[in-house]
């Protein structure tokens, strides 16, 4: 009898076999647990969206080169939605600005750990990274290029950003 088995299943590819499981589990009433819980990360530098569920987003930003103050020459808003942002490990240090076609008043925001910071829809931000960093975003699903203009930095606003970042540095020992 076990050889009878033995060859049934010879005679059976991974596909198959996957299908076979799945119905029976299907016909018991088990569920994968993949079907109740699914679990992410990314821990490459830079962001990446790791969920999209309806029309919202949960995104991971980990530091990148491109975030060093001294290579911020833009900020950006998004047009249709507010934007979160969760420091879960390392330093974060949030821009916001005031202004509607143009960059007013850039204001510097530390982030501390587990607090969540609102960015409300239209307002032109960016941010720094140490090198540790890892921020939790929560977005619209559909937020990209074409909802969220981006807009350069003038030498004077850049230099502001690379203060800010000393000033902060300065005031955290």
């Amino acid at each position: 009898m076990i050889h009878f088995f033995k060859e049934a299943l010879e005679k059976l590819d991974g596909d198959r076999i996957y299908r076979l499981t799945a119905e029976l589990k299907e016909r018991i009433g088990m569920r994968e647990q993949n079907d109740l819980l699914e679990i992410m990360e990314y821990t490459k530098e830079g962001y990446s969206p790791v969920i999209d569920f309806g029309t919202w987003r949960v995104a991971i930003l980990n530091y990148c080169e491109e975030l060093e103050p001294r290579n911020i020459h833009k900020f950006q808003k998004h047009e249709e939605t507010d934007e979160i942002f969760v420091l879960l490990k390392g330093e974060c240090i949030l821009y916001v600005a005031e202004g509607t076609d143009t960059v007013g008043t850039i204001y510097s925001q530390s982030m501390e750990k587990n607090k969540l910071y609102n960015v409300k829809k239209s307002t032109w931000h960016s941010h720094t990274l140490s090198r540790d960093t890892m921020v939790l975003i929560v977005e619209n699903r559909d937020t990209d290029l074409s909802n969220s203009p981006e807009i350069e930095l003038t030498e004077e606003q850049r230099r502001f950003l690379a203060a800010a970042v000393v000033q902060r540095t300065k005031n955290d020992y």
